[in-house]
């Protein structure tokens, strides 16, 4: 299972929490951006710690949205 995080550059308030908790994953920069990846358990950590609910995940194999 790989999961995909995908920002929206628009909903981005630039907090950094996603790069706390996951820097091989993210970058702050005007935004946060993907930079890699990561386990699963860590990519759905840091999008659920966004506070402006700006980073969703999808399924790679599904296509499927997994958050939010």
């Amino acid at each position: 299972m790989t999961y995909v995080p995908v920002v929206d550059p628009y909903e981005c308030s630039a907090h950094g929490d996603c790069v706390e908790v996951a820097p091989e994953v993210f970058q702050l920069e005007d935004v946060a951006v993907v930079i890699g990846s990561g386990p699963p358990e860590l990519i759905l950590k840091a999008a659920e710690s966004c506070p402006a609910v700006a980073i969703s995940v999808v399924d790679d194999e599904t296509g499927e949205a997994v958050f939010p």
